[in-house]
């Protein structure tokens, strides 16, 4: 792929850098504060590109020759927005709430010029085997989970000896959907 632009994502995750990476592509990061919040009245489906675009407003003036990427990814069980846990004990009750059972993780991402801006949302839909009190303590004390939405990453042991199935792409739940972010920077950016 040709690009006109230098990347730039916008993200302190280390997975979505090494999602990035694995696409081949030369980028920077630049991180800044954003408030993770939206309002109430949005869909639980539209937070994570609501939040994908939010993030690409708050950045700072870009150059002709940049293009700006911000993502953000989200975990809906039964049309709840989980999430970063903030503690042991609430990481263990979202894990808990999703054993045994299927939800959403919602990935938006935003690319953002000085000429053009484009967002989309990718989703993937997560099943659980059962999960023990005692697997469910393990992986939170060992993993500690509180940088995830949710409470969990697919790649890690809980994702490794919990995950059932999954529809979808499985990028998108570790952060970025690779083939949509591939697809639209191929169509869209390309020299």
């Amino acid at each position: 792929m040709n690009l006109a632009y230098h990347l730039i994502l916008a993200s302190k995750s280390p997975r979505r850098k090494e999602l990035l990476n694995s696409l081949g592509l030369t980028f920077s990061i630049e991180t800044y504060p954003v408030e993770e919040t939206f309002h109430e009245d949005i869909h639980s489906n539209e937070v994570a590109e609501f939040l994908a675009i939010k993030k690409a407003k708050g950045f700072r003036t870009l150059q002709n020759t940049e293009l700006l990427i911000t993502a953000d990814t989200t975990v809906i069980h039964e049309g709840v927005v989980l999430g970063k846990p903030e503690n042991r004990d609430e990481a263990i009750a979202m894990i808990s709430s999703l054993s045994d059972g299927r939800h959403e993780v919602v990935s938006g991402v935003c690319l953002k010029t000085t000429q053009k801006e484009i967002s989309f949302s990718e989703r993937t839909y997560v099943n659980f085997k059962p999960l023990t009190t005692e697997e469910i303590e393990y992986y939170v004390d060992q993993y500690k989970p509180f940088d995830k939405a949710g409470a969990y990453g697919i790649q890690e042991w809980i994702g490794i000896i919990g995950i059932r199935s999954i529809e979808g792409d499985y990028y998108n739940v570790v952060g970025l959907p690779l083939q949509g972010l591939y697809h639209r920077l191929k169509t869209e950016f390309n020299a």
